[in-house]
């Protein structure tokens, strides 16, 4: 059996802007931005680029191959395609780690710089570990030459197609595709559009999950029915770091309609890939679907912590209208004090007795000022809002 390529990729919002900056950083290491020119110069040499081109194909794309035989394709909308046409059955496992070392270990940091300045990628998407697509590409193979791949990646498969030019069977992570004839660059494109589809559900998946987590943070919040005024301010930043993090992530939720929308167009008008299309053509539809449902649902998170921070915002306002009464109270206490002593003695004079008795009147306005203090912030204030049946999703 002959595997001629493996192919490994990942995608993430990038536009044409983007493109030209990564084109003139592969080629010159030149960037409009204020970043380290050293830094850049190393992360470059250690791509190892040989050469490079610039080239449209429905959507425009970088392409460089590299010293270690691996060849790269970047698209304007942010897809990345690597692959090793330097395999050999008995070092397969290899060959694909040494293409998924280059992919993690040298491109990402080095467009992790180019790109560091400008809004944050939030935490929660940064610290996801990716599960790339592992695509195997073999030639005029035999069934069970296939499945004793399977065999040896993972232990059952999820689907599989047969037509005249290729048959693919897929696992979870690992796609086999047997290449009967046809040619490699429309293997490629139904490999590039397998890979966008794939990194835009999970996407999609992740949004979905994240959701999740923040709305429980947020009710974890929520579901003191009494809190501390003490506590107010500790809960109030939760819900303001939970707030920033919703708007990022809602700014790349809007991103994605117009990236599925060229992708399916192109993919649509493109002949080589219409059996492709009629096994799987609708999850451009079914992903267009799950994109406005992630919206809805989205809108409604940020609504959600909205009226949290409204909540206890209110509830701020209330410790602050008590405190400046608190306050009153002691300057009142003081002001009588003073008034009195104007009424008892006929003159002001210096004595110890003097200094002992505004010892003692700044310690009971001390006093009286901490122990309102302490019963603010040891107050139980109701947080008041509606319960909803969670079982209904």
């Amino acid at each position: 059996m002959k595997i001629s390529n493996v192919y490994i990729g990942g995608w993430f919002q990038r536009t044409m802007l983007q493109l030209s900056e990564i084109y003139d950083f592969l080629r010159e290491t030149k960037t409009q931005l204020k970043l380290s020119e050293k830094k850049l110069e190393e992360f470059r040499k250690n791509l190892g680029i040989g050469k490079i081109d610039y080239n449209v194909s429905g959507e425009e794309y970088v392409s460089f191959t590299t010293n270690e035989d691996i060849r790269v394709k970047i698209f304007e909308d942010g897809l990345i395609v690597l692959n090793n046409d330097k395999v050999q059955e008995d070092t397969l496992f290899a060959d694909m780690e040494k293409v998924k070392d280059y992919y993690e270990n040298k491109l990402s940091p080095a467009f992790s710089y180019l790109f560091s300045l400008g809004a944050p990628v939030p935490k929660e998407l940064a610290n996801i570990e990716t599960v790339y697509p592992y695509f195997i590409v073999c030639d005029n193979a035999k069934n069970e030459e296939i499945y004793d791949l399977l065999s040896r990646t993972e232990k059952q498969k999820y689907f599989e197609f047969d037509n005249s030019n290729y048959n693919v069977i897929r696992g979870d992570k690992y796609y086999f595709i047997n290449n009967k004839k046809q040619s490699n660059k429309n293997i490629e494109r139904y490999i590039e559009e397998q890979i966008f589809i794939r990194e835009f559900k999970g996407q999609l998946h992740r949004y979905l999950n994240i959701h999740r987590i923040i709305w429980e943070k947020i009710d974890k919040v929520k579901e003191n029915a009494n809190v501390k005024g003490k506590d107010i301010i500790k809960f109030t930043t939760k819900l303001e770091g939970y707030a920033k993090t919703i708007n990022l992530i809602d700014g790349r939720i809007k991103q994605m309609s117009a990236y599925i929308s060229t992708r399916e167009k192109i993919a649509k008008s493109d002949k080589e890939l219409s059996e492709f299309l009629a096994i799987s053509g609708y999850r451009y539809e079914t992903l267009k679907d799950t994109l406005d449902y992630i919206k809805c649902l989205w809108d409604m998170t940020k609504n959600y912590v909205s009226s949290a921070q409204k909540l206890f915002d209110g509830i701020k306002q209330d410790i602050t209208s008590s405190s400046i009464d608190s306050l009153a109270i002691v300057t009142s206490m003081s002001a009588g004090a003073s008034i009195i002593s104007l009424f008892t003695e006929e003159a002001p004079t210096f004595s110890v007795f003097g200094v002992v008795y505004f010892l003692i009147l700044a310690f009971v306005g001390w006093s009286a000022t901490k122990i309102l203090s302490t019963i603010s912030k040891n107050r139980k204030y109701e947080i008041s809002d509606i319960e909803y049946d969670k079982n209904i999703k």
